[in-house]
């Protein structure tokens, strides 16, 4: 089967949008889909910003990311999403979130939600703004690109170019206005880190997701907690104590097993490796961490003499 080709997307997503919401092309850039969803559920609205490292690899969805997840729980959806690395940096963008403030199309809805991860988690950190008393979920945020406030972020020079001081542009202002700010992050991944100490208001809670790296998201799917982790911000029932019992599942993750084994390398703490690969050896095979454990031993042997 040919892929699909990109007017072939959107001939979809207007079919999707025409027969349950709108669907909106916004520049060449950008474009919206909205659904809405059926009975008290439709009453919730969950904004997402599609970040490109999550793209579903299923060609044949062919829809916002979490599409699937939304709709089943009943809710709307309003899903924003990007054909490049914009970070939603788009006069159209801005305009199109004026426009729906302005008419009143967040007052329809009891719940309103922001979700995104990275670019994503920006975009939803600024446009969130739009509809204040919102919830607003981040997954690894960036609050800005601008060289001027966040030179020391060095992994997206495709977006230097951008302007990052107009309209919707600083995530932690912007999200000041929204009810609760929900921001997951890794603090041994440095720069997510420093991002997120730019978050100070007193309306954000911050989780620490140690050694998940910047992909939080396709993390918790392999543990199976995405869907509880969002569940509970939606309902506004998250605790600190049920998160972090949560991540308990992430032990037994392959990824993260392997995440785990490069940082303890990098310390160069031959014995916390040798505990470390023996005790995930006992629960299942791997080379390279026998290969792993025989180094740790060696240096271990070596400092013996």
């Amino acid at each position: 089967m040919n892929k699909p080709t990109q007017k072939d997307l959107q001939n979809h997503l207007k079919s999707v949008g025409a027969e349950k919401g709108f669907f909106q092309p916004l520049g060449a850039e950008h474009s919206a889909l909205f659904v809405q969803g059926a009975g008290k559920g439709g009453k919730t609205l969950i904004v997402t910003f599609e970040n490109l490292d999550d793209v579903a690899k299923d060609e044949e969805a062919r829809m916002p990311w979490g599409y699937n997840f939304v709709t089943a729980q009943g809710w709307s959806m309003l899903g924003m999403m990007a054909h490049g690395w914009t970070w939603y940096r788009d006069e159209t963008v801005f305009d199109f979130f004026d426009r729906l403030r302005d008419e009143g199309f967040f007052d329809r809805f009891d719940k309103v939600l922001f979700y995104g991860a990275s670019m994503g988690a920006y975009a939803a950190s600024v446009f969130s703004a739009a509809a204040p008393g919102s919830t607003v979920i981040l997954l690894s945020p960036q609050a800005t690109l601008s060289r001027d406030v966040a030179s020391w972020e060095t992994r997206y020079r495709k977006a230097w170019a951008r302007d990052f001081s107009s309209r919707y542009g600083y995530g932690p202002t912007l999200s000041a206005s929204a009810h609760q700010v929900h921001l997951f992050y890794d603090p041994q991944a440095s720069l997510d880190a420093m991002h997120a100490a730019l978050f100070q208001g007193e309306n954000v809670r911050k989780y620490k997701c140690r050694f998940m790296g910047h992909r939080i998201a396709s993390l918790w799917q392999q543990m199976s907690v995405l869907k509880q982790v969002v569940l509970g911000c939606v309902e506004d029932t998250l605790t600190t104590t049920e998160f972090y019992t949560l991540m308990r599942a992430r032990l037994h993750n392959h990824r993260y097993q392997k995440e785990m084994l490069t940082r303890l390398v990098q310390l160069e703490r031959p014995h916390l490796v040798a505990r470390y690969t023996r005790a995930v050896l006992n629960t299942r095979g791997g080379p390279n961490f026998r290969k792993a454990l025989r180094k740790a031993e060696e240096q271990i042997a070596q400092a013996k003499g």
